[in-house]
């Protein structure tokens, strides 16, 4: 059995040199030491990536003694990874992330040892490590080569299936005709899925069900993957109907040593995109288990593999079997679930392993370390709106309240209140990962945590989150990647707003206006507290609206709210026909903490306005509400007509038009097709009608409620 003595980490007046390394087994013997040639230490580095990764990494290099510098771009000049160092570079325009060249200049010339690519932008493009090489900078990944030949979906089947890893069927050649494509898919039987080769997170993958199917889908991939990656070439494999996804973490280093640290179960997904991860896998016996980590390291020492990576696997729910799917050459967004399970930083790994050190640990030192950590989850906090099938919102975050961190509770967040969802980036506003004794507990955990994260501005998934992670069929671990689908009347079923809510959400703006007013004593019973009701008392109404999460206004609830005061910070309420006599309720001083006594129980809420819009925190849900006009006024001013319009539904550059001026359309057919934080959105009709007008043509930029075609009811005509 191997054995390996820790790292030890020797401080000096500058910042932290790693010496005396030792790692020990039967065949050879490493002593940092006595190959200097074969180590080489970080003093500053620059961080070539943005959000919450690059906090995670600036945290650890700074706990090393590493100097960071950060970049940022004009949208991002306020973010608070732009602010976590004091060596920070504007690079201008949006997209200069993926300009690598000016990157590696800003490295030099700030005196960096080496640059880390964070997840996504460069993380995995051989070029540019290969560039980092050449200039003398240390790019803290896998060596070019490795993630050209993982990288490229084609050639990475070939290498496993020569590696005695299994491989689903599929096509991975370089004949790229559409006509091709389709025999391909024929041979191989429908269904099936469409992937870039150069692709991941999701992006240019499409499943066809049925030929007819295939070349529109085949276009739609290639057109994402074009914008995404610059390549739009595509592989075609067998689609498993009901799969598991179950990947590995790997970690390896410069002397011949691969690691498995366990492996993560990321099966529910939306837009083929991880929603939930977590570790160990549920329902997986031991044997299948060390057979995916065996499979995962000979993977990676098949390619020379060095850094960290993950080997990703799907398996057939239905048979059991386990294919590779493919490989990434970087660090993962659901990294922290492995640090919880095992204790290990592996920012940290990364760093060691770029300056040529060993690693930390051996495999059967992971294998007894793992069972005793327990079950971790991480639940990804997006500003999207997953009734309108998780399309990204945007906005300012104008409340922001998080669970308390914990060593059992982790959040890695990329922003703060008053910062900026903006439209050109990755929409993931936090991870929440938690960890308990066993998946029974994290599960409890995280929904408990779930429902003390308050976020108020875009819309986001975490009420989704909630109802997902208490589903009697993911609590039991019967995951699949078609979860969401499979069970959306159960995760979206609508549920009535209790009375209490309209009540407190009618009292918040009633005592809001009074606090600003500077009217109202700071306590129960003080004087000067008639809140705008007039003399004597008389009584006022508050009209407000639920906005149905589907975006429909036909869903929308409208309930107004009879109030009354009877004294001094006392009112009398009627919702919907039910009566609350006395209420008490007082307003904190910051117009956010409210607390209101009911005759039946006491609730305390978070309520937030932002001029019409009203966001109420209760009992660990969220309500989105606003203010409305009386039914009287809306009919007089003529608010209820509605122009025939399709709308943008977020911030979005329009990338083409299926459909022309006088054209008859059916329901769900597609419309628009748009881009926004680079994922492709087909607008489809609302019902049958013929098209009016074409607002806006390919290129056009749009604000979110911009209307992009208008129609008339096709009975009209």
């Amino acid at each position: 059995m191997s054995t390996m003595l820790p790292l030890r980490v020797q401080r000096s007046n500058g910042p932290a040199i790693l010496l005396n390394a030792v790692f020990r087994n039967k065949r050879w013997q490493y002593t940092a030491a006595t190959k200097p040639s074969e180590t080489r230490p970080l003093r500053s580095i620059l961080i070539a990536n943005r959000g919450e990764i690059a906090l995670r990494v600036n945290r650890t290099a700074s706990e090393y003694g590493i100097r960071t510098t950060t970049l940022y771009t004009n949208p991002d000049a306020r973010s608070q990874h732009a602010l976590s160092s004091p060596f920070a570079v504007n690079l201008g325009l949006p997209t200069a992330y993926l300009n690598g060249d000016r990157i590696i200049e800003v490295a030099k010339k700030q005196g960096c040892d080496g640059i880390h690519p964070g997840y996504g932008f460069l993380s995995e493009n051989s070029a540019f490590a290969e560039k980092c090489k050449l200039a003398g900078l240390v790019f803290i990944g896998p060596p070019a080569d490795a993630i050209e030949a993982m990288g490229n979906k084609s050639r990475s089947k070939e290498i496993m299936t020569n590696a005695g890893v299994p491989c689903i069927p599929g096509y991975h050649g370089t004949n790229q005709s559409p006509e091709y494509l389709a025999s391909e898919a024929s041979r191989i039987g429908f269904p099936v899925l469409l992937k870039a080769v150069k692709g991941g997170g999701g992006k240019g993958m499409r499943i066809a069900r049925t030929p007819e199917e295939f070349l529109p889908q085949l276009e739609s991939a290639k057109s994402e993957a074009r914008n995404s990656f610059g390549d739009d070439a595509m592989l075609v494999e067998k689609y498993i109907t009901t799969p598991r996804h179950v990947e590995v973490q790997i970690f390896a280093d410069k002397h011949g040593n691969c690691v498995a640290l366990g492996e993560r179960d990321c099966s529910v997904q939306r837009r083929h995109q991880k929603i939930l991860e977590e570790s160990p896998a549920p329902n997986l016996d031991e044997e299948t288990r060390q057979d995916l980590w065996d499979k995962a390291r000979k993977a990676a020492l098949a390619v020379g593999y060095e850094g960290a990576g993950t080997v990703e696997f799907i398996f057939d729910t239905t048979t059991g079997a386990f294919f590779f799917m493919e490989m990434n050459t970087r660090l993962q967004v659901e990294h922290p679930v492995t640090e919880l399970v095992t204790g290990e930083d592996l920012v940290h790994w990364q760093l060691l392993v770029a300056q040529g050190a060993p690693l930390p640990l051996t495999q059967s030192a992971i294998r007894e370390r793992i069972p005793q950590h327990g079950h971790a989850i991480e639940a990804r906090i997006y500003a999207e709106n997953p009734a309108m099938g998780f399309l990204p919102s945007t906005g300012r975050l104008t409340h922001l309240r998080t669970p308390t961190p914990s060593p059992t509770l982790r959040i890695d967040a990329g922003f703060a209140q008053g910062d900026e969802v903006s439209s050109y980036y990755d929409p993931m506003i936090a991870k929440l990962i938690v960890r308990g004794p066993d998946r029974h507990a994290a599960l409890q955990k995280l929904h408990v945590a779930l429902g003390e994260y308050e976020i108020a501005g875009p819309t986001t998934n975490i009420e989704f989150l909630k109802r997902l992670c208490v589903s009697p069929a993911f609590v039991a671990g019967e995951v699949e990647t078609g979860y969401i689908e499979k069970y959306r009347d159960e995760l979206f079923a609508a549920e009535k707003t209790p009375p209490e809510v309209w009540a407190q959400a009618a009292l918040g703006v009633l005592l809001q206006e009074a606090q600003s007013r500077q009217v109202l004593g700071r306590g129960f019973g003080e004087a000067g507290s008639k809140i705008g009701f007039g003399a004597d008392y008389q009584a006022r109404e508050v009209h407000l609206v639920e906005v149905a999460a589907d975006g429909k206004p036909e869903n929308n609830v409208a309930m107004t709210v009879k109030a009354r005061q009877v004294g001094p910070g006392r009112f009398a309420l009627e919702v919907d026909g039910r009566e609350f006599v006395p209420v008490l309720a007082e307003l904190g001083a910051n117009g956010k903490s409210l607390r209101s006594f009911f005759p039946h129980t006491r609730l305390g809420a978070t309520f937030v306005r932002e001029d019409e819009q009203i966001t109420l925190f209760q009992q660990g849900r969220q309500y989105r509400l606003q203010l409305g006009l009386p039914n009287w006024a809306e009919e007089a001013l003529g608010m209820k007509t509605v122009l025939n319009s399709v709308l943008a539904p977020m911030p979005c550059k329009v990338l083409r038009v299926e459909v022309k001026e006088g054209e008859i359309v059916k329901k769900d057919q597609a419309l628009v097709v748009i881009e926004s934080m680079k994922m492709e959105t087909v607008i489809r009709s609302p019902q049958d009608g013929i098209v009016q007008k074409v607002v806006h043509g390919a290129g056009d930029m749009c604000k979110a409620g911009t209307a992009l075609v208008e129609f008339i009811d096709e009975d009209s005509k």
